[in-house]
């Protein structure tokens, strides 16, 4: 006889098919590889593409209007309070903010009339500053967040994540110290973007399916540039004809990173607790006498059957996506520039740099000391390394560096600022010492198969 529960023995054949045709959806949008336009992307990023596509010219204004209504909207909310926003557990968060998440909206504001008009000071309403991040970086959150948060629940409220985590749970736990469910967010990275694999542990966390350890490792670990990225990197930096020896060097120091850093701190001083409020929310355990595929099969049943309305869904996902929006996108736009203004018009990173140059020499990498920076670089933001390192003329040097952008992961443009604005607890500092950590873990990989290849 097997163990099953009566919540689960009592479910309806109905329940079968709300797991399976929904989560079967949500696996072709978010993890399902597709070739579109000579790229390799999931069904979300081609919905994403199309808007860029169609509308491209006309979405930096329309971001400008966003970060301006933003600001104002926050600013008047959260002097008059009004009770439809008061009392919206949606809306409260969005609009009704503190002084600093305001003044916050208000720079970003101001940072984004200087791109868009190229005006003010040149180091913030240059291209490669502030217009990086109103003409490159803003767009992709935008169209990104739209469709994945909205459609977010398709993957994660239907059953997919238990059936999947119940399987890989006995290679995941001993491997990664993680859940098996966390395998969904590596491939909504691998194969999509970074920040739809973040999305996805954030409102794993928020409801109690992960704790503050797992939660941190993921985010900071799991968020794997896709391979389409990848491949824009490699080419930008002109090693594109070493795409596969490139891929497999980056997918290699990734795995290790990924087995390794858990393991040490600060990742491995994070407790083991659920968030407060929510606490735990998942029960991963199995029966002997149960096989994994019949209970992770029951698991996903039961928990399609408890999942929302259609309507409350939607709502759901509207409100992610306004939170986006209205409270990531200012935040990008200010303190993404911040960081490209301090790559780009401050010495600091070609002065801290200064010990790596030996140490790129010993590991017989040619121009060392035009490389150096760029290793710490890419803690601004992904793609500056791949800028800068294209001037060089070593391949096995550009090798290296565009392998290190990539295998570093955390970038205060994007991820980092998306982790710090999360309920996940890592803060600023644990962020840069991951990123150090994950550069001297990575370095010696890199340079193994760029020497081996180039």
């Amino acid at each position: 006889m097997t163990s099953i529960p009566k919540e689960k023995q009592a479910l309806s054949p109905s329940a079968t098919w709300k797991f399976i045709i929904p989560s079967l959806i949500g696996a072709l949008l978010f993890l399902v590889p597709v070739s579109y336009d000579g790229q390799i992307t999931i069904g979300v990023g081609i919905l994403a593409s199309f808007l860029l596509s169609t509308f491209g010219e006309w979405i930096p204004g329309f971001i400008l209007v966003l970060l301006g209504f933003s600001a104002f909207a926050g600013l008047a909310a959260s002097i008059v309070k009004p009770g439809f926003i008061q009392n919206s557990d949606m809306l409260r968060p969005i609009f009704i903010i503190g002084p600093v998440s305001l003044a916050i909206r208000f720079i970003g504001f101001a940072v984004g009339i200087m791109a868009f008009y190229e005006i003010g000071p040149q180091a913030i309403a240059s291209r490669n500053t502030g217009g990086v991040v109103l003409y490159d970086l803003a767009p992709v959150l935008l169209t990104w967040f739209l469709f994945a948060g909205i459609l977010l629940p398709l993957l994660v409220e239907f059953g997919l994540m238990e059936f999947v985590g119940t399987l890989l749970n006995k290679v995941m736990r001993p491997v990664f110290t993680l859940p098996g469910r966390s395998s969904i967010d590596a491939m909504a990275s691998w194969m999509g973007a970074a920040p739809v694999g973040v999305l996805v542990t954030m409102k794993q966390y928020d409801e109690g399916y992960y704790t503050k350890r797992e939660a941190a490792v993921i985010a900071t670990t799991f968020s794997i540039a896709s391979v389409a990225f990848s491949l824009v990197v490699a080419n930008v930096i002109g090693i594109g004809h070493l795409f596969l020896p490139f891929y497999l060097a980056v997918s290699v120091a990734c795995l290790v990173a990924a087995v390794i850093m858990p393991r040490i701190p600060p990742l491995s001083r994070k407790t083991d607790t659920y968030r407060e409020g929510v606490g735990k929310q998942i029960d991963d355990s199995v029966p002997e006498n149960v096989s994994l595929v019949k209970w992770g099969f029951e698991a996903a049943r039961l928990k399609a059957s408890q999942a929302a309305s259609g309507k409350k869904l939607a709502q759901s996902g509207i409100g992610t996506v306004m939170d986006i929006w209205l409270g990531l996108i200012p935040l990008v736009m200010a303190l993404g520039t911040a960081a490209l203004v301090i790559a780009e018009y401050t010495p600091i990173f070609r002065i801290i740099a200064y010990p790596l140059i030996p140490l790129l020499t010993l590991l017989g990498l040619p121009e060392a000391a035009q490389a150096a920076p760029t290793l710490l670089v890419g803690f601004a933001d992904m793609f500056l390394p791949a800028v800068l390192g294209s001037s060089i003329e070593s391949d096995l040097t550009k090798f290296v560096i565009a392998g290190m952008s990539l295998t570093q992961l955390i970038y205060m443009s994007e991820i980092g600022i998306l982790i710090l604005r999360s309920n996940i607890p890592v803060k600023f500092w644990e962020l840069l010492v991951i990123f150090l950590l994950r550069t001297a873990i990575t370095l010696p990989i890199i340079v193994l198969f760029a020497h081996l290849f180039v």
